[in-house]
């Protein structure tokens, strides 16, 4: 299996972009490069990856864009760019034009927006207009409280290519699961919404044990089917709570139970699918 990890980051302090990067954030707190992963990605098959953003800058989309050009594993690029600008259209096809085709989504990072409604505001509908204008994936950042804006989003561009990141970052262990679930589901009634099986270890309370996600992993199996779902480590900030290694063996798991006879969708063919990935090079 040629496996694709749909969700990575990197970033460099000097670069200084990184508002939410703090030396509180122990573990993060240093550089995190394409060198510093490559022996995790070939002890477990992965081929290609897929760098996403980690500031709400346009200058960290461009560096993720020349990290791609001098690492031909990373295969593709989820950038940022101010959704609210009045040239927003010409900020998205200036960076596609960069890109050169590994521009292949943006995030803006709602969940750290003060207006849970905002991805419903009118005047982000050219943003969105350009990027269905120029085949561009979106990924929502998103916490539960943000579904109901990301529905209405919908509504208006019905087209739109949508992943959750993360699973819309459940709290997991708490109260809520009920509510999530349900937005889960009516999000699912899209066809062209996708979820990543990303990031719900980090969302785990500090003593819970790892096994606490199945039930929310069972959840997103149910709403989105074994076809609508994608594998992706959030590495670096995976490394808060568990290995590379760990984490992959603990998806293969869960994939097994969950979504029998479909890990090469969940972790290969679904990403390349959605992000519009190029098929691997077949080994001489």
């Amino acid at each position: 299996m040629n496996v694709v990890d749909a969700h990575v980051h990197f970033w460099q302090l000097a670069r200084g972009d990184y508002a939410w990067l703090t030396p509180e954030l122990a573990a993060l707190y240093r550089d995190f490069v394409p060198e510093d992963l490559i022996a995790a990605l070939d002890a477990h098959g992965v081929d290609a990856i897929v760098a996403v953003q980690a500031a709400q800058t346009e200058a960290e989309t461009r560096y993720l864009l020349q990290l791609a050009r001098a690492q031909p594993r990373i295969a593709g690029v989820v950038g940022w760019i101010e959704f609210e600008a009045a040239d927003a259209a010409a900020r998205i096809a200036a960076l596609c034009a960069e890109g050169d085709g590994l521009l292949k989504g943006l995030r803006p990072m709602v969940q750290d927006l003060a207006d849970p409604q905002w991805l419903a505001r009118p005047q982000l509908d050219p943003a969105f207009d350009a990027m269905l204008r120029h085949d561009l994936a979106f990924d929502a950042l998103v916490k539960p409280l943000h579904l109901p804006a990301l529905q209405a989003r919908l509504q208006r561009h019905p087209a739109l290519r949508v992943v959750l990141d993360h699973a819309a970052k459940p709290a997991i262990g708490g109260d809520g699961f009920a509510a999530w679930a349900d937005g889960l589901a009516q999000l699912a009634q899209h066809p062209n919404v996708l979820c990543k099986l990303s990031g719900l270890l980090t969302e785990l309370p500090a003593d819970a044990d790892a096994t606490a996600i199945e039930p929310y992993v069972a959840q997103v199996f149910a709403c989105f089917g074994a076809q609508r779902v994608l594998w992706g480590s959030d590495w670096p900030v995976l490394t808060q709570r568990a290995g590379y290694g760990d984490w992959f063996a603990q998806a293969q798991a869960l994939v097994a139970r969950h979504a029998a006879g479909h890990a090469a969708d969940v972790f290969a063919g679904t990403a390349r699918r959605f992000y519009r990935l190029s098929d691997p090079i077949p080994s001489p």
